[in-house]
């Protein structure tokens, strides 16, 4: 695991609305305009939030004319989750076991 990439992700999801809209996809796709819907801030700051999630590889865009569709990255999500359960979990394979992997 790389702790220090894993670490920016754990940032990244740590703040409350990017908590907020992870929820709201993982319901299914949604356009830019229905997650709006669920704030009481701004289009470019959802932009932003979108963009931070979209560079974590945590959701992918899909864009239709003028309209962005966002989707929770699956695949993406399952190595986190995997990583959680291998970080807080007992799991067979440890730092202490790997010469290096904390400097990873």
């Amino acid at each position: 695991m790389n702790y220090e990439d894993y670490s920016n992700k754990l940032k990244i999801i740590s703040d409350p609305n990017r908590m907020k809209i992870i929820d709201l996809l993982s319901n299914g796709e949604l356009c830019a305009c229905d997650i709006l819907e669920n704030f009481e801030f701004t289009q470019p700051t959802l932009s932003h939030h979108m963009k931070v999630l979209e560079n974590a590889d945590f959701v992918s865009v899909k864009k239709e004319g003028k309209w962005s569709y966002y989707s929770l990255n699956q695949s993406k999500l399952e190595d986190f989750m995997r990583d959680f359960n291998q970080l807080f979990f007992n799991s067979n394979v440890c730092a202490c076991q790997t010469k290096n992997m904390v400097s990873n």
